[in-house]
């Protein structure tokens, strides 16, 4: 499976600590997406599925674990590699957070939704990003589809907003989180405030996840 990266504790894509996952590739390439560096398939980045979950299992082992997030790129685009993924994280924990920029009916025609709690469905539109927790642009969608976890994420989308948390990755910062389309912007005015950057300077990506 094309996997980009895992992050443990993410606060900022769901309740609780999660395990977030990120995989690569994705064939829709929304304008003003926050991961094109995720865009592309890197055969570099296969992973096989029982090494992922390895990986995960010294996680659980060490740590508390609330659910799993999965974004992208595209998660989707690699059906039946997330289809044996999400079942054998079920056996751990069955929150688990998908996004997509496909509608709930596509997905559901590239993989079986059996074992996915919450779905965040719909391309990201840049001109409809309100900051809004959980999604990127007011036009997706939160399908709650285990039942038991309707409170759960009724109380955290009631009671939480959208904030960012940030891991650093050797000498990169990854920001995790719904971020407003001006994140850049503003992140490259403070720095340059601080004197961390030349003012006018052209300014390198800064990468972070979003959906």
């Amino acid at each position: 499976m094309n996997i980009a990266r895992i992050l443990y504790p993410v606060e900022t894509l769901g309740p609780g600590k999660r395990i977030g996952i990120w995989t690569c590739g994705c064939p829709r390439r929304c304008d003003g997406c926050a991961n094109p560096d995720l865009w592309e398939f890197d055969e570099k980045r296969n992973v096989k599925i029982e090494v992922l979950l390895d990986m995960i299992r010294q996680i659980i082992e060490k740590h508390p674990v609330d659910g799993f997030t999965i974004s992208g790129g595209e998660p989707v685009s690699q059906g039946a590699e997330l289809e044996k993924l999400l079942s054998a994280l079920s056996v751990w924990s069955e929150d688990i957070l998908v996004f997509t920029g496909y509608d709930i009916k596509e997905a559901s025609n590239l993989i079986s939704l059996e074992h996915v709690a919450v779905l965040v469905d719909g391309p990201y539109i840049k001109e409809r990003n309100r900051g809004l927790i959980l999604r990127g642009s007011d036009n997706q969608i939160i399908h709650i589809l285990k039942s038991e976890f309707k409170s759960t994420y009724q109380k955290y989308l009631s009671e939480e907003h959208s904030k960012i948390q940030n891991f650093l990755d050797g000498y990169s910062v990854i920001s995790v989180g719904i971020h407003r389309p001006d994140y850049v912007e503003t992140i490259c005015d403070y720095m340059e405030k601080k004197g961390l950057i030349e003012r006018g300077a052209i300014h390198e990506p800064i990468y972070s996840e979003m959906a």
